[in-house]
Formats: C-alpha cells, structure tokens, sequence
C-alpha cells in the first residue's frame, strides 16, 4: 500500500498535469491580507521590542478561541480557505465540497481540504510567551481568528505541523523564494499586536527581510 505522502504526491503530480492540460482554470497563491512592503516591514521590525521569551506556563490553545463563527453558516476556518483556494465550491453549511489550495510554503498543490490546514503565522503559543499571556480572552480570541491581517493562511497540513509554535530563527518555509513574504507577514502581526521577539529571531527575520 503506498504511503500517504506518496499518495498525495501523485495528487500533487496529477492536479499539475490537470493544469497544463487546460481542465483547471488557474492554481492561485494563498495571500493573506495586509502584507507590508519590504520597507514598512524592515521599519516594523525596528520599532519591535527585544526581549527574552517569557514562560510557556499556563498556556492552552482554548485560552485562544478559534474557527469562531464567521457569520453566514461559515467559521474562520472555512472563509481562510474560500479565500485562499481556487474554484472554491461550498454547501449550505459552507464546508468547501470541491476546489484546489496551493500552499505557498512548499510549492503542494491540493484538492483535499484534509491535506490543508490553516497556519496562524505567528503561532498562538509563541505569542503567549511573547504577550498573549497578559491579554484577556476577548483579545486572544481576536488574534487567533484575525482576517484582515496576515496571520491566516492556507498551507499543506504536514508542513504546518512540523512548524509547530515555532519562531523563524527555527524554522522557515521549506522554498527559500518565499523567506522574504514570510518574513513580512511575521513582523506585521507581531507590529500590529505589539508582541515582543527575541534576539536570534530579530536575526533571522533580519536575513529573511534582506532577500527581498
């Protein structure tokens, strides 16, 4: 029996050749809103402050409420896909029942909403330790379902779970072409929430800016 990541390979492989053979339309990059020019987000990341990570204590994902209800029978989940998929087609209770989701991360292309999950790009308990932990839940709530910032996106579901909570100075998108974007939309949601960062990734986003 052939192993899911070759299984979904061949997906991958099948939905390209799909594309070159004209049957799909188009395969569009998943782009969050209010990604900052390189500029404004060298400048942002400036004006951040530096500091060591504070404790992990006392942290849990439910302390930040998520795939709330988006209004429209649809949750945070389900409008992040619908936005960040291609030919997108929902039921009544807008579940997405067809459509494609390129996953800039790695360059995959799916058509499983069960191969996709939506990454917070700065991960719910990085900011904990960075912030979160002195905000109240109606704030934590807000972060954690933020649709006009980039802190939403649609990505492959492995490759979000081998990021885990973790800052850029550990881990990065595995296609180097997409460093500089990351790095962008990292630096903005820690501006936006005035979130803290720590010396090695101020370095790494540092570097990551320096592509762009």
């Amino acid at each position: 029996m052939p192993t899911r990541r070759a299984v979904r390979h061949s997906l991958t492989v099948l939905a390209a050749t799909a594309v070159l053979s004209g049957t799909l339309v188009s395969v569009a990059d998943a782009t969050p809103p209010g990604i900052p020019s390189a500029s404004t987000a060298k400048t942002e990341l400036a004006a951040l402050t530096v500091k060591a990570d504070g404790s992990q204590t006392g942290y849990s994902r439910d302390k930040f409420p998520h795939w709330i209800d988006q209004g429209n029978s649809c949750n945070t989940r389900e409008v992040v896909l619908k936005r960040d998929g291609t030919n997108v087609v929902t039921g009544s209770d807008c579940a997405a029942t067809s459509g494609s989701w390129f996953s800039p991360y790695d360059g995959e292309t799916w058509t499983a909403t069960s191969d996709v999950d939506i990454d917070h790009v700065v991960p719910l308990a990085d900011a904990w330790r960075t912030g979160a932990s002195a905000w109240t839940t109606a704030q934590r709530q807000a972060f954690a379902n933020d649709l006009t910032d980039p802190q939403l996106i649609a990505v492959t579901d492995n490759v979000n779970q081998e990021k885990g909570d973790k800052s850029p100075d550990q881990w990065k998108p595995p296609l180097t072409s997409y460093w500089c974007t990351y790095a962008k939309m990292w630096t903005a949601v820690k501006y936006k929430f005035k979130l803290t960062i720590n010396t090695a990734e101020k370095s790494a986003l540092t570097d990551m800016l320096g592509r762009c």
